[in-house]
């Protein structure tokens, strides 16, 4: 079984792989205080979880979640991200940050600051200013929404119209949860907006743009399955902060998908990262050299453990022998370990 597949560019050489939804801020995030109380339900781990630890975030512990996440996204082959960011209390050139230190590892990123009206009208404003800035001044990203659910009409609009003006799509998570209404997304969704999740859209749903299947994510939250081959839009895959690691949530994918309907291919799923590429092209130039051959879906499918063993971005070699080339690995992990200290002191005072 199995057959050529234009992305496998020789036996055991791929492009550089993209993961086409990641939240850089999560990478400090392993080993945080419990929250207050167990989560019991989807919209409890966002308030108890992910909105405390976006609330307790600075300039300094988004820089050091963003080296630390470009580098375990590099260490996996993977050398394109598309991100999106939310630090309420430090909005403000938080996209440069992260573009800086994704820039400093080696590792192409799309970044978008995740709009929301949960702080006030100010918040919203502050968001979208940032949005704003990063695109004028050249950074590549998207206009990003946390949630129809949590925005005002009105900020939706102006998302959509930056964006617009930008020629630029949003990045909005849409329908994860049952309680998570996406129904006033649709007079503004175009063909370039990135739709996260989709796990509770009706199948004709009529919302134009890629929907981004983060497998793993949905079942730790366990918010049901989205079942992606029913949608008629475009499917790319993502993580949804938990790495980057595109072989390994393929995988996942794939044994998902196999299980709703045991007719689906290594190749279907795989072609669910092909958004991504679209989306950054420049990785499809990449060469990420591999330590199994035939790189082949069919194989990689069933094969745990392939791991790269050198990478090449935009012609340069940035891991090879184990280590990246142009930061220092160690010196990323402790100080991106002693960040997550202070993170961590923030959290327990909130």
């Amino acid at each position: 079984m199995g057959g050529h597949v234009e992305s496998v560019i020789a036996d055991d050489q791929t492009p550089g792989l993209v993961c086409a939804h990641h939240h850089l801020y999560s990478a400090l995030a392993r080993g945080m205080p419990a929250p207050p109380r167990t989560p019991t339900g989807f919209l409890e781990i966002l308030e108890l979880v992910w909105w405390r630890l976006d609330r307790a975030l600075d300039l300094d512990t988004i820089e050091w979640s963003a080296k630390l996440g470009a580098l375990e996204a590099l260490e996996r082959g993977c050398t394109a991200i598309v991100d999106h960011h939310e630090s309420p209390n430090a909005i403000d050139g938080s996209l440069s940050v992260i573009a800086d230190a994704c820039a400093e590892v080696g590792v192409r990123v799309n970044t978008a600051y995740g709009v929301t009206d949960r702080h006030g009208a100010a918040g919203a404003a502050a968001g979208l200013a940032e949005n704003d800035r990063f695109l004028a001044a050249g950074g590549r990203g998207m206009v990003g929404l946390h949630a129809a659910f949590t925005c005002e009409d009105d900020t939706l609009a102006a998302a959509a119209e930056i964006a617009a003006r930008h020629g630029v799509g949003v990045h909005v998570h849409v329908a994860e949860g049952d309680s998570d209404t996406w129904e006033r997304l649709r007079p503004h969704a175009g063909d370039d907006w990135w739709l996260v999740h989709g796990v509770h859209l009706p199948d004709d749903h009529g919302l134009a743009g890629t929907i981004v299947h983060n497998p793993r994510s949905n079942m730790n939250n366990a918010v049901g399955y989205a079942r992606p081959t029913r949608f008629a839009n475009a499917t790319g895959l993502g993580t949804d902060g938990i790495g980057a690691d595109m072989l390994d949530e393929f995988r996942v994918a794939f044994a998902k998908a196999r299980e709703h309907d045991v007719t689906t291919t290594p190749d279907d799923v795989w072609a669910w990262l092909e958004p991504g590429w679209s989306l950054m092209p420049e990785a499809r130039d990449d060469r990420v050299t591999w330590n199994y051959e035939p790189m082949d879906p069919w194989r990689l499918a069933y094969s745990p453990g392939v791991s790269p063993t050198r990478v090449e971005i935009d012609g340069e070699v940035v891991f090879a022998d184990g280590a990246a080339t142009r930061v220092d690995s160690a010196e990323i992990r402790a100080k991106a370990a002693e960040a997550a200290q202070r993170l961590f002191t923030k959290l327990e005072q909130l």
